[in-house]
């Protein structure tokens, strides 16, 4: 009999996308469904992106340098360059997005049955692209009452397992939103100096910091640079989610080299996408400044109306635009589920992300779900109310 791998099988279902099926049955039967499940911001790329395809002369489409096209890698080391952060251009290289950096550091980094050490709840593809690999994920717990800050030094290190190869975490981070301070990324830099180990710093939300919260990019820690690899794309910077253009940047040689043969497998990556991607960096870097004040009013509306919901537990969140809240329900699946098939209010509902994709530890995260407030705010109020009467009915029932 023939049969698929066992390693493609151990790739648990998307969590952002698991209540996909519901939510177009829903829509089939007249519903409206707002999105609260999934990262994609509802603002406008700018049009400088489409200009500079549309100005292309040629009409052939030949591959690009494995690397990247030099425009674009010229301008991410401007990028960088402008934060105060020095890479050469053999030091950056353009992936499909930031899922097929982080698979590549992964390919990197370990073998198989090594191990990554990630805070708690994590962006669940790190899950799925671990399970390609064959690489385990050990959780580094964190709280909701502590707005899922990391834990002492102490208690980091001792979740170090002997094929511990490399700390990964996203800052500010998807799914929580908490954005780690000055001293707890240089925590994580002491721990990986002492017990040798990578860094894998998923940037990808770099900017999108609320408050004046202040924290540090592990490209400006020069203690280390040689064991460091940063995660980052314009999906979230630029809303432009689609085009699928990330990046990994590293001052390891070694690991550089390693890098341009895992670009050089899959050939070249986008061509148009890249292009106009140099155009949002060299001509729109004032889309991030508009944008910030968009998503700091609808994290304050989110939070302060989900705060008011009785049951519900939440911190506000310092970054992103993810925010992990505790419902006043034994599971959250279930629930996410009944407000796709049962439940509306003036035939519209919302869908939800379960907590539980987020966590590797077992039972973890079964009263909570991961919100994105990426819609505006008349959308946002109105999905709020939705949860609430949601809430009330289904614990009534």
């Amino acid at each position: 009999m023939l049969a698929t791998s066992k390693r493609s099988n151990a790739i648990p279902t998307s969590a952002v996308r698991q209540l996909a099926a519901y939510e177009q049955e829903a829509t089939k039967k007249g519903v409206k469904v707002l999105h609260l499940n999934i990262g994609a911001p509802d603002l406008d790329v700018s049009s400088v992106f489409f200009q500079r395809i549309c100005a292309i002369e040629s009409h052939q489409l030949q591959y690009v340098p494995s690397a990247g096209v030099p425009e674009l890698i010229q301008e991410v080391q401007t990028y960088y360059k402008n934060m105060g952060a020095s890479f050469e251009k053999n030091e950056i290289y353009v992936t499909t997005g930031g899922s097929e950096a982080l698979l590549y550091a992964f390919i990197a980094l370990c073998e198989a049955g090594d191990r990554l050490l990630v805070p708690e709840p994590l962006y669940s593809n790190y899950i799925s692209i671990a399970k390609v690999v064959e690489v385990e994920i050990d959780g580094i717990p964190t709280t909701i009452e502590e707005g899922f800050h990391l834990p002492s030094k102490e208690e980091i290190v001792r979740h170090i397992h002997p094929k511990t190869k490399a700390i990964l975490l996203s800052n500010p981070a998807n799914p929580t939103g908490v954005t780690y301070s000055v001293e707890e990324v240089k925590r994580i830099a002491e721990i990986a100096k002492e017990h040798h180990l990578w860094i894998i710093a998923d940037e990808v939300y770099r900017e999108y910091i609320y408050d004046g919260f202040a924290t540090k990019s592990f490209s400006l820690l020069p203690e280390v640079a040689q064991q460091t690899v940063i995660i980052d794309s314009i999906s979230k910077r630029f809303s432009a989610c689609g085009a699928r253009v990330g990046f990994l940047l590293t001052k390891n040689q070694e690991l550089a080299a390693i890098f341009l043969k895992l670009c050089q497998s899959r050939l070249s990556g986008t061509t148009l996408e890249q292009i106009g991607a140099a155009a949002l960096y060299r001509e729109d870097m004032d889309f991030i400044r508009r944008s910030i004040p968009e998503f700091k009013e609808r994290r304050d509306v989110m939070c302060d109306l989900l705060a008011k919901v009785p049951g519900v537990t939440l911190r506000k969140p310092e970054g992103a635009f993810y925010l992990m809240v505790g419902l006043p329900v034994e599971d959250s699946l279930d629930f996410s589920k009944w407000l796709l098939t049962e439940f509306a209010v003036d035939q519209t509902t919302v869908m939800l992300t379960p907590g539980a994709g987020f966590y590797t530890t077992p039972d973890k995260g079964k009263n909570e779900v991961r919100i994105a407030y990426v819609l505006n705010i008349e959308s946002i109020k109105k999905a709020v109310a939705i949860i609430e009467a949601g809430l009330k009915a289904y614990n009534q029932r």
